[in-house]
């Protein structure tokens, strides 16, 4: 039995991806534990790792500049050979007033991340011990105590991403995420009537619009820290009045984090008359809490809701979406001249629309919550799916060019798809079909929405994406009740015709999936799609024989013997496939570009290049559409040679946790999305989801 529990052990971490560490230190004022946001760390990448505290209640800890009283906390690392530890990314702190003093910490829990840098010479399968020395100076009103704990964790060594770490890997990317950064931002100190006037402008400020605004110090001794802040922003930033400290220690810049309800920024000031546009409205005190990532108030949860229900209204108007809009228009006029019929199937195919949506965004909401770099559209990362749509859109097209009829006969039973089935089944499932297709898609609107929504609690967010299923399904649901309009549609021989046209989109969307298929999985996986594709829809023509045969009362048993036989083959073949996966190659791109990743971004900005960056994916309609037309131009290629720019394309064709997290970090849960870097700004400039080619131009300038 012993043996057995350790096999069992051994498979769950295999499954899980749990890292080894060591259980929290406890005090009575204080729980730490050292905790990896990832699984398992690559061989020369940057981990991150970080020391969470759980601070009792009426205790806290320090922030790196403790303001009036107190200690930061430090770490004293003992790593392996070649491993590195950075600094702490600090997250913003709150304020804790004691008296006439003002101190700057946390309470509760809270998480300091420390990257971590793996050496290229780690060998895949080994486990990395790190230990930390980690002292807390834990203070409550009237008692300070000093902790120190010895944290210890193991991080293991495999090639490839790994899936964040359970349970708190997800709250460490969230902090890693909101932690205060540099933008780009321009800062100016003024001494002006026994005060120092702060004044920031840049564009993070210009698009985060703050309501509310704080200047934390980096260094003590330089502003008066329980004095108050009063503030203005303006059309192209903010200044806030600071209180000099009493007795002034250190001079130069002054340093610190200008803290907003909209996000955090690291700054330099330096001496200097005041920045232009940063005087207009009052802006209020930011109060203690550090910044959440996003709002969930009841006027962030109704603009979320709001925008999601627009973005489904625009996203049937996307590329992607035609070929579903071909079989909404077969249903449609198959129902011409019964109005009941209509009314029903209507109702039916928005039940399955807006039940898909639910279920796709709660898989989705659960995936991020265990710790998944997932987003809309993660369906068709996987190959099988991929494929198995490829076949069903086949079969699909099939039917409606009259090779088989479902519901004529037994034969008919599980030969063809459910989006054809008579009555409020088939208009069901097309809602469904409709809703897994065009979900890789993303209209204007629908980012800010799901970005919104993903951080919200989950019934929250389901709110948000029903009425992003409401927005999808409202067009057509409101022609089939809608008796002018029905009245237009009069049965007869146009029908067919009809439903023989609206057949070719299908076509090529299934051809379409198989190209997909064919990137994520490598030639021969094609190759067996395409036998499997090649024996179902000879076993389609077979069923179709069979039925017809049946109908003028002849035999039909063979025909029907070699449908089932056809379908069995075309299943194995297409298991075949999916066993023996080959790697994707690189999207293809008319303008070259090179693979995306921080770093490359990185390198590009210290040459003080500019740098545009194309997250897309295989699957995605809209991101080739505008690869095509706004991203392939002779005049395009010119402006990234003339302005010197490096073209970074991040291919999320497969899942890639490194591009689900930047896509998180610019509030997207899914692509396109383009960046644009520019020399001296370290907050890209995010460009439409539309493209043409003058945006692109425009933006190179």
């Amino acid at each position: 039995m012993t043996l057995l529990r350790i096999g069992l052990l051994a498979l769950l971490l295999a499954l899980f991806g749990h890292t080894a560490q060591a259980a929290p230190q406890k005090t009575e004022r204080i729980e730490a534990e050292l905790v990896p946001m990832s699984a398992w760390a690559a061989p020369g990448s940057t981990a991150i790792v970080a020391v969470r505290q759980k601070i009792a209640p009426g205790w806290h800890t320090y922030w790196r500049n403790p303001g009036d009283s107190g200690g930061p906390t430090s770490l004293s690392w003992t790593l392996p050979s070649g491993v590195t530890a950075g600094d702490i990314l600090w997250p913003t702190p709150g304020r804790q007033r004691l008296m006439s003093l003002v101190n700057y910490g946390y309470e509760g829990e809270v998480f300091l991340p420390v990257p971590i840098q793996i050496p290229a010479t780690a060998r895949p399968g080994q486990t990395l011990p790190l230990t930390v020395e980690a002292l807390f100076l834990v203070c409550s009103d009237q008692l300070c105590v000093p902790e120190p704990l010895t944290l210890t964790a193991e991080m293991p060594i495999r090639a490839g991403a790994a899936p964040l770490s359970r349970p708190y890997g997800l709250r460490i990317e969230q902090t890693v995420e909101i932690a205060p950064r540099p933008a780009g931002l321009e800062a100016r100190m003024t001494a002006q009537n026994g005060r120092i006037l702060l004044s920031v402008s840049g564009a993070a400020l210009t698009a985060a619009k703050p309501t509310q605004a704080w200047f934390y110090p980096f260094d003590a001794g330089r502003i008066d820290h329980a004095a108050a802040q009063s503030g203005t922003v303006g059309p192209d930033g903010l200044r806030l009045t600071l209180t000099p400290a009493a007795r002034q220690r250190g001079d130069g810049p002054l340093a610190g984090i200008v803290a907003t309800d909209a996000g955090a920024w690291e700054i330099s000031a330096t001496p200097g008359a005041p920045l232009p546009g940063t005087d207009g409205r009052a802006l209020q005190p930011l109060d203690g809490a550090p910044a959440a990532p996003a709002s969930t108030g009841l006027v962030a949860l109704a603009q979320a809701a709001l925008f999601a229900f627009l973005g489904g209204l625009i996203l049937n108007l996307m590329p992607c979406v035609f070929p579903i809009l071909a079989m909404k228009a077969a249903a449609l006029a198959a129902s011409a001249g019964d109005r009941a019929a209509a009314r029903r199937d209507g109702l039916a195919f928005s039940a399955g629309a807006l039940v898909t949506f639910l279920a796709l965004a709660g898989v989705l909401i659960a995936l991020r919550a265990a710790g998944q770099a997932v987003g809309w559209g993660f369906q068709l990362q996987s190959p099988a799916v991929t494929a198995g749509l490829s076949l069903l859109l086949l079969a699909s097209a099939l039917n409606l060019s009259g090779v088989f009829h479902v519901g004529r006969g037994l034969q008919g039973v599980g030969s063809g798809p459910l989006s054809r089935l008579p009555g409020a089944a088939g208009a069901a499932f097309t809602g469904v079909l409709a809703v897994v297709v065009a979900s890789p898609c993303t209209a204007p609107f629908m980012a800010p929405a799901m970005g919104a929504a993903l951080v919200m609690a989950w019934p929250l967010a389901l709110l948000v994406f029903l009425f992003l299923g409401l927005g999808f399904v409202l067009p057509y649901l409101a022609v089939s009740l809608w008796p002018a309009a029905l009245s237009r549609l009069r049965p007869g021989a146009w029908m067919e015709r009809l439903k023989g046209l609206l057949a070719f989109p299908l076509y090529g969307a299934a051809l379409w999936l198989a190209w997909v298929f064919a990137r994520q999985a490598g030639d021969d996986a094609l190759a067996a799609l395409m036998a499997s594709g090649l024996l179902l829809a000879l076993s389609l023509w077979l069923a179709g024989r069979a039925q017809d045969a049946r109908a003028r009362g002849r035999p039909y048993l063979w025909h029907s013997l070699f449908a089932a036989l056809s379908l069995v083959l075309a299943g194995a073949a297409l298991i075949h496939g999916l066993r023996a996966p080959g790697p994707a190659e690189p999207s293809a791109q008319a303008v070259e570009g090179r693979a995306w990743s921080p770093e490359a971004v990185a390198s590009a900005q210290a040459e003080g290049r500019t740098v545009l960056v194309n997250f897309t994916a295989d699957w995605c309609v809209t991101c080739k559409i505008n690869e095509g037309a706004a991203l392939s131009s002779p005049a395009v290629r010119r402006a990234l040679d003339g302005s010197n720019a490096v073209y970074l394309v991040g291919d999320w064709t497969r899942r890639d946790p490194a591009i689900a997290a930047e896509l998180s970090r610019h509030g997207r849960s899914g692509v396109p999305l383009y960046l644009v870097y520019r020399p001296g700004q370290a907050r890209p400039e995010v460009l439409p989801q539309l493209l043409t080619e003058g945006v692109v131009l425009e933006a190179l300038k």
